[in-house]
């Protein structure tokens, strides 16, 4: 197995350059569509990106910030008893507020959708949405927003391959991972696409890579640090495959995956056959996310605090330019 991970490292620059609460509505709660009030070309810098879908002047009028995507939009944290809630702390929270004091009458908008797939996203099937699925009402909502739309985030594509992983066998998961590449790259492609006719061409549209919290399960012995490091290249070739797509439309990206010093295994890549010193990303995803908590709070792969802290800083990285 050990080898088998050395070898879609490898292949993990090659592959990209190729081609939870199932039953929730949006934001567990939150109905879609549901506002919160918070104070092109999408090129440029700063604020001057986020403007530039704006076609009144900035502080006349409404304008909104449309959050989609995944449970991670919706800042999901686990509480003590282990249950996943949204919280008022995820990144779109945090980027709403700084923004606020920059653009007047913000309000941010959030579609996310626990549990969402890039499939899920385009047909439905998760959350209930108006138009029914994700996809259908952002767009809705862009076309109807024109001219008061000043940015978009979206974070897709982590959920994926869970069904690869989730008690799987270590031998099975390389294989499933790979067969899942082609239809994560034409999912996201046909829902950026979307996103941008919908948008029109001057609106600002962030993407985000992923983290990995598998890395968590570097602690649990050789399995966890087979299945850490095998999915750690994956993600590496996933997230420069996302990367090619959003920068196709015209869309920034937030690096995240590097933010949380995803490939930092110290000097050198250990042997994942045998013990080892913990490696940074180890460290840094323990710190950042639930997966290192105890139960019932943990494992759990979503954001802390702090966590979700770092990726909004990574978002404001995208936006400033």
């Amino acid at each position: 197995m050990a080898r088998a991970a050395v070898a879609l490292l490898v292949a993990a620059p090659v592959l990209a350059g190729c081609a939870k609460t199932a039953s929730d509505p949006p934001g567990s709660g939150q109905h879609a569509g549901q506002q919160r009030s918070g104070a092109t070309r999408p090129g440029g810098s700063g604020l001057l990106a986020v403007r530039r879908g704006l076609s009144h002047p900035a502080g006349n009028g409404p304008a909104y910030y449309l959050s989609l995507g995944d449970s991670l939009s919706l800042g999901i944290q686990p509480t003590a008893t282990g249950q996943n809630v949204p919280t008022a702390h995820g990144y779109a929270d945090r980027l709403a507020a700084r923004l606020s004091g920059r653009i007047g009458h913000l309000r941010l908008v959030k579609l996310g959708c626990s549990g969402e797939t890039t499939s899920t996203m385009i047909h439905g099937g998760i959350c209930r949405y108006p138009a029914g699925s994700q996809l259908a009402q952002a767009a809705g909502f862009l076309r109807s927003h024109r001219g008061s739309t000043a940015l978009v985030t979206i974070d897709i594509g982590a959920n994926d391959p869970n069904s690869c992983v989730i008690g799987a066998r270590p031998a099975t998961i390389i294989p499933c991972l790979v067969s899942r590449i082609p239809r994560i790259e034409r999912n996201l492609t046909a829902i950026l696409a979307t996103l941008r006719s919908a948008a029109g061409r001057r609106v600002l549209i962030v993407g985000m890579t992923y983290y990995v919290p598998e890395l968590g399960l570097w602690r649990t012995g050789r399995t966890g640090r087979e299945i850490g490091m095998v999915i750690d290249g994956f993600a590496a070739g996933v997230n420069r495959l996302m990367t090619k797509r959003y920068h196709r439309v015209g869309a920034r990206v937030a690096d995240v995956f590097a933010a949380f010093r995803s490939t930092d295994f110290g000097a050198g890549r250990p042997n994942a056959g045998r013990a080892s010193p913990v490696p940074p990303n180890v460290t840094v995803i323990c710190s950042l996310t639930w997966m290192c908590a105890a139960p019932p709070r943990g494992p759990n792969e979503h954001a802390n605090d702090a966590g979700y802290r770092i990726i909004a800083r990574s978002f404001w990285r995208a936006i400033a330019g």
